[in-house]
């Protein structure tokens, strides 16, 4: 798969003025964030301030969406719980060139997004994403560190490139990227699903890293290592039966296939020495699993071709939108 993925490390204390003529929008998904809202919103304002600052608030019980107007922020809300829900919003709605996407946790170095916004506007990229790096163990618990780890190279064995944070919420993309993006995550696995959409359309994009601080006092993390863990690896797998329908189903064909073949042995072995078939609910379970084979590999080349058809509408729709400073070249 022929995608481009950068990475390089950058300091937090570079300024970089947007060009007018790019609509930048900052989006932050936030869900009882009281105690970091307004510090994040301040560091997005210091960093971009051209940018517009979206908090779209998912049913906080806190004063969040106070917190946030009083910061400055334009503040909506989604009814759906879920991350994935707040995305596919903020996608919808909002209106720019470069879109900025970050937790509402203060966890980000909201002093890296020129820098980010820089990198996908001058190389014309669709995507930038902020690898996180953190020397401070609590910002970044060695539980998440091993489910990532983990997921991630699950993820470049299913589709042969991958990130080295898949599980980062700071990222930056293009106008292209966010209106071509289905959005049908319901929760935190949106961000497997926006890194796969990138792959599987082959788009032009890097990874920065960037520092990773601890929460501020009186904010919590809304992430649950098991159950969120267990639902990324579900969408991974999901995706996965998709997006590469001959390799899944031709694993399960393989499988049943490999199982009637050691089954049929023995009874290869007795027909060819007495010429009778003694076990015959064996014999019609093997013929059974090739059958079974057969289909499940027919199945995955029926699909393929569907999924072929689905991609190409969908790179279709993201080439409808010029690249960000395409204007430029």
């Amino acid at each position: 798969m022929n995608v481009s993925i950068q990475r390089e490390e950058i300091g937090s204390g570079r300024s970089f003025a947007a060009p007018v003529q790019h609509r930048i929008a900052v989006l932050l998904p936030c869900f009882n964030e009281e105690a970091a809202i307004a510090q994040t919103v301040a560091g997005f304002r210091a960093a971009l301030p051209s940018a517009a600052i979206y908090v779209y608030d998912n049913n906080s019980s806190d004063s969040t969406r106070e917190v946030a107007a009083a910061a400055g922020a334009v503040v909506r809300t989604e009814r759906m719980q879920g991350k994935g829900h707040v995305v596919r919003r903020m996608f919808a709605d909002i209106e720019a060139d470069v879109y900025v996407m970050a937790d509402g946790d203060a966890t980000y170095d909201a002093a890296a997004a020129p820098e980010l916004v820089r990198r996908l506007v001058e190389e014309q990229l669709d995507m930038v994403v902020a690898a996180r790096r953190s020397e401070v163990e609590e910002a970044y618990r060695r539980g998440h560190r091993l489910g990532n780890r983990v997921l991630t190279g699950m993820l470049a064995r299913i589709f042969g490139r991958t990130f080295t944070d898949i599980l980062s919420g700071y990222r930056v993309f293009s106008r292209r990227f966010v209106k071509s993006f289905p959005a049908l995550a319901r929760g935190f696995e949106t961000e497997t699903e926006i890194s796969v959409h990138a792959l599987e359309l082959a788009m032009p994009v890097a990874e920065v890293v960037t520092a990773y601080a601890a929460r501020p006092a009186g904010s919590q993390s809304k992430l649950s290592t098991y159950r969120d863990g267990w639902r990324i690896l579900l969408t991974i797998l999901h995706l996965f039966r998709i997006e590469r329908p001959v390799l899944f189903y031709g694993s399960i064909a393989v499988a049943l296939a490999a199982l009637a073949i050691v089954l049929a042995i023995p009874l290869a072995i007795t027909f060819a020495e007495t010429g009778l078939v003694p076990r015959f609910p064996t014999a019609i379970l093997v013929t059974g699993l090739m059958i079974l084979a057969s289909m499940s590999f027919a199945c995955g080349l029926i699909l393929d071709t569907v999924v072929r058809g689905r991609r190409e509408v969908r790179r279709l729709s993201y080439l409808s939108f010029p690249a960000p400073g395409a204007e430029r070249a």
